[in-house]
Protein backbone atom coordinates (compact mmCIF):
# COMPACT_ATOMS: atom_id res chain seq x y z
CA UNK A 1 0.00 0.00 0.00
CA UNK A 2 1.47 3.49 -0.83
CA UNK A 3 1.41 5.93 1.36
CA UNK A 4 -1.22 8.22 0.13
CA UNK A 5 -3.76 4.83 0.01
CA UNK A 6 -2.44 4.57 3.25
CA UNK A 7 -3.51 7.98 4.47
CA UNK A 8 -6.84 7.63 2.54
CA UNK A 9 -7.68 4.81 5.17
CA UNK A 10 -6.89 6.42 8.09
CA UNK A 11 -8.99 9.60 7.21
CA UNK A 12 -11.74 7.19 6.30
CA UNK A 13 -11.19 4.81 9.46
CA UNK A 14 -11.52 8.75 11.38
CA UNK A 15 -15.03 9.36 9.44
CA UNK A 16 -16.40 6.50 10.26
CA UNK A 17 -15.08 6.52 14.44
CA UNK A 18 -16.10 10.28 14.90
CA UNK A 19 -20.07 9.94 14.17
CA UNK A 20 -20.19 6.60 16.48
CA UNK A 21 -18.58 8.20 18.94
CA UNK A 22 -21.47 11.46 18.74
CA UNK A 23 -23.92 8.81 18.85
CA UNK A 24 -22.55 7.49 22.62
CA UNK A 25 -22.72 11.08 23.81
CA UNK A 26 -26.07 11.45 22.92
CA UNK A 27 -26.90 8.54 24.55
CA UNK A 28 -25.61 9.45 27.56
CA UNK A 29 -25.94 12.78 28.09
CA UNK A 30 -27.70 13.88 31.34
CA UNK A 31 -31.29 15.44 31.40
CA UNK A 32 -32.16 18.89 33.38
CA UNK A 33 -31.61 18.19 36.93
CA UNK A 34 -35.15 17.63 38.95
CA UNK A 35 -36.31 20.13 40.72
CA UNK A 36 -36.31 19.67 44.39
CA UNK A 37 -39.59 20.17 46.37
CA UNK A 38 -39.77 21.48 49.77
CA UNK A 39 -42.07 20.59 52.73
CA UNK A 40 -44.25 23.23 53.88
CA UNK A 41 -43.80 23.54 57.41
CA UNK A 42 -45.57 27.38 58.40
CA UNK A 43 -48.01 25.26 60.35
CA UNK A 44 -45.63 22.61 61.94
CA UNK A 45 -46.33 24.75 65.77
CA UNK A 46 -50.25 25.53 65.21
CA UNK A 47 -51.22 22.12 67.22
CA UNK A 48 -49.55 23.94 70.70
CA UNK A 49 -52.43 27.00 70.56
CA UNK A 50 -53.72 26.48 73.79
CA UNK A 51 -52.77 26.40 77.74
CA UNK A 52 -50.02 23.38 78.98
CA UNK A 53 -49.30 22.42 82.25
CA UNK A 54 -45.11 22.06 82.13
CA UNK A 55 -42.94 20.71 84.37
CA UNK A 56 -39.27 21.97 83.80
CA UNK A 57 -35.92 20.44 85.24
CA UNK A 58 -32.61 22.74 84.60
CA UNK A 59 -29.71 21.50 84.84
CA UNK A 60 -27.70 23.53 88.09
CA UNK A 61 -24.28 23.35 86.85
CA UNK A 62 -23.49 22.36 83.04
CA UNK A 63 -20.28 21.26 81.83
CA UNK A 64 -19.27 21.24 85.47
CA UNK A 65 -19.40 17.31 85.67
CA UNK A 66 -22.75 17.54 88.27
CA UNK A 67 -26.12 16.38 87.46
CA UNK A 68 -27.93 18.22 90.19
CA UNK A 69 -31.32 19.59 88.03
CA UNK A 70 -33.72 22.14 89.33
CA UNK A 71 -37.62 21.37 89.37
CA UNK A 72 -40.42 22.87 88.97
CA UNK A 73 -43.76 23.60 87.53
CA UNK A 74 -45.76 26.12 85.71
CA UNK A 75 -47.78 27.53 82.80
CA UNK A 76 -46.96 27.31 79.46
CA UNK A 77 -49.57 29.82 77.01
CA UNK A 78 -48.97 29.60 73.30
CA UNK A 79 -50.71 31.80 71.13
CA UNK A 80 -50.95 32.11 67.21
CA UNK A 81 -50.42 35.26 65.75
CA UNK A 82 -50.70 34.29 62.21
CA UNK A 83 -49.83 31.38 59.56
CA UNK A 84 -45.90 30.97 60.75
CA UNK A 85 -45.91 32.50 63.51
CA UNK A 86 -46.68 31.26 67.33
CA UNK A 87 -45.92 33.15 70.42
CA UNK A 88 -45.48 31.13 73.69
CA UNK A 89 -45.35 32.70 77.37
CA UNK A 90 -43.98 30.82 80.55
CA UNK A 91 -44.78 31.76 83.73
CA UNK A 92 -43.88 30.23 87.03
CA UNK A 93 -46.18 28.55 89.45
CA UNK A 94 -46.14 31.35 92.01
CA UNK A 95 -45.03 33.90 89.23
CA UNK A 96 -46.87 37.22 88.72
CA UNK A 97 -47.55 36.98 85.44
CA UNK A 98 -44.73 35.44 81.90
CA UNK A 99 -41.24 35.15 83.48
CA UNK A 100 -40.13 34.38 79.84
CA UNK A 101 -41.75 34.15 76.19
CA UNK A 102 -40.26 32.64 73.40
CA UNK A 103 -41.63 33.24 69.83
CA UNK A 104 -41.24 31.38 66.46
CA UNK A 105 -41.73 32.86 63.11
CA UNK A 106 -41.41 30.58 59.74
CA UNK A 107 -39.34 31.68 56.82
CA UNK A 108 -41.39 30.09 53.54
CA UNK A 109 -38.65 31.01 51.39
CA UNK A 110 -35.53 28.79 53.50
CA UNK A 111 -38.75 26.74 54.76
CA UNK A 112 -37.05 27.09 58.24
CA UNK A 113 -37.90 28.49 61.68
CA UNK A 114 -36.58 31.18 63.76
CA UNK A 115 -37.27 30.54 67.27
CA UNK A 116 -35.86 33.63 69.62
CA UNK A 117 -36.20 34.06 73.34
CA UNK A 118 -36.41 36.53 76.06
CA UNK A 119 -36.46 36.75 79.82
CA UNK A 120 -38.17 38.92 81.73
CA UNK A 121 -34.60 39.38 84.17
CA UNK A 122 -32.89 41.48 81.23
CA UNK A 123 -35.65 42.11 78.64
CA UNK A 124 -32.91 40.95 76.28
CA UNK A 125 -33.77 38.96 73.08
CA UNK A 126 -31.44 36.38 71.61
CA UNK A 127 -29.98 35.53 68.89
CA UNK A 128 -33.02 32.88 66.79
CA UNK A 129 -32.61 28.77 66.80
CA UNK A 130 -32.80 28.07 62.90
CA UNK A 131 -33.66 24.83 61.84
CA UNK A 132 -37.22 22.57 60.85
CA UNK A 133 -39.19 19.29 60.92
CA UNK A 134 -37.94 15.99 59.87
CA UNK A 135 -40.50 12.80 60.29
CA UNK A 136 -42.30 14.98 63.41
CA UNK A 137 -38.99 15.94 65.30
CA UNK A 138 -37.84 19.74 65.10
CA UNK A 139 -34.50 20.24 65.66
CA UNK A 140 -33.05 24.30 65.49
CA UNK A 141 -29.79 25.62 66.20
CA UNK A 142 -27.39 28.59 67.13
CA UNK A 143 -23.66 29.55 68.36
CA UNK A 144 -24.52 31.66 71.56
CA UNK A 145 -22.66 32.03 74.38
CA UNK A 146 -22.69 30.52 77.84
CA UNK A 147 -21.08 31.91 80.87
CA UNK A 148 -19.17 33.75 78.47
CA UNK A 149 -17.84 30.79 76.11
CA UNK A 150 -18.93 30.84 72.45
CA UNK A 151 -20.67 26.95 72.43
CA UNK A 152 -23.25 25.85 70.11
CA UNK A 153 -27.04 25.70 71.26
CA UNK A 154 -29.55 23.17 70.17
CA UNK A 155 -33.08 22.84 70.76
CA UNK A 156 -35.15 19.71 69.87
CA UNK A 157 -39.03 19.32 69.89
CA UNK A 158 -41.10 16.26 69.66
CA UNK A 159 -44.03 14.93 70.33
CA UNK A 160 -45.84 18.02 69.27
CA UNK A 161 -49.16 17.14 67.91
CA UNK A 162 -50.04 14.56 71.28
CA UNK A 163 -51.09 15.65 74.32
CA UNK A 164 -47.72 15.78 75.89
CA UNK A 165 -45.30 17.63 73.93
CA UNK A 166 -41.47 17.57 74.84
CA UNK A 167 -39.09 19.87 74.33
CA UNK A 168 -35.22 19.78 75.76
CA UNK A 169 -32.36 22.69 75.21
CA UNK A 170 -28.50 21.32 75.32
CA UNK A 171 -24.91 23.03 74.98
CA UNK A 172 -22.56 21.26 72.81
CA UNK A 173 -18.37 22.60 73.28
CA UNK A 174 -17.36 20.35 69.91
CA UNK A 175 -19.17 21.59 67.21
CA UNK A 176 -21.96 19.13 67.63
CA UNK A 177 -20.40 15.82 68.13
CA UNK A 178 -21.45 15.35 72.24
CA UNK A 179 -24.23 17.44 73.66
CA UNK A 180 -24.87 18.76 77.44
CA UNK A 181 -28.56 18.80 78.17
CA UNK A 182 -29.46 21.70 80.06
CA UNK A 183 -33.22 22.00 80.14
CA UNK A 184 -36.64 19.48 79.51
CA UNK A 185 -39.92 20.78 79.64
CA UNK A 186 -43.14 18.16 79.53
CA UNK A 187 -46.46 19.58 78.68
CA UNK A 188 -49.65 18.09 79.83
CA UNK A 189 -52.51 20.10 77.94
CA UNK A 190 -54.76 22.28 80.35
CA UNK A 191 -57.23 23.78 77.19
CA UNK A 192 -56.97 24.18 73.57
CA UNK A 193 -57.14 27.64 71.59
CA UNK A 194 -61.08 27.96 72.47
CA UNK A 195 -60.16 27.66 75.73
CA UNK A 196 -61.82 24.48 76.29
CA UNK A 197 -60.74 22.34 78.95
CA UNK A 198 -58.83 19.52 77.83
CA UNK A 199 -59.22 16.28 80.36
CA UNK A 200 -55.27 16.06 80.22
CA UNK A 201 -55.20 18.84 82.07
CA UNK A 202 -57.15 18.06 85.29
Amino acid sequence: MTLANHLIALLFSALVVIPSSTLVFAQTRVGPPTAIVYRDGQHDFDSLAGTWKGHTKYRAHPFAGSDTWIESDGTESFQKIWDGAMLELSAGASANGPVGMMLYTYNPQSHQWYVYFASRKDGKVGLPNVGEFTNGRGEFFVQDTLDGKSLLNRYVWSQIVSNSPHFEESWSSDGGLTWEPVRFVDLARVSDVTGNAHPTGK
